[in-house]
């Protein structure tokens, strides 16, 4: 498994943060994801071998979320 931080934009409350951690659970090889709201930032762990960090980021801008690099 890989944990990997990523920064988000365009959050505006804790529920934000919940439905990317709720939509990026769903996808497979991810086992966890905790994103903070005050601090912007999502931290996902997964296994390389079924995903990569660029579909995780594809999956956060479908769900209305920017990553800033």
């Amino acid at each position: 498994m890989t944990k990997h931080i990523f920064k988000i934009s365009g959050m505006h409350c804790s529920a934000c943060a919940l439905n990317i951690d709720l939509d990026l659970e769903e996808l497979p090889g991810v086992k966890n994801s905790k994103t903070n709201y005050a601090k912007s930032e999502t931290e996902v762990e997964f296994d390389p071998a079924l995903i990569t960090p660029s579909i995780l980021i594809s999956a956060i801008a479908k769900i209305g979320y920017g990553v800033v690099d």
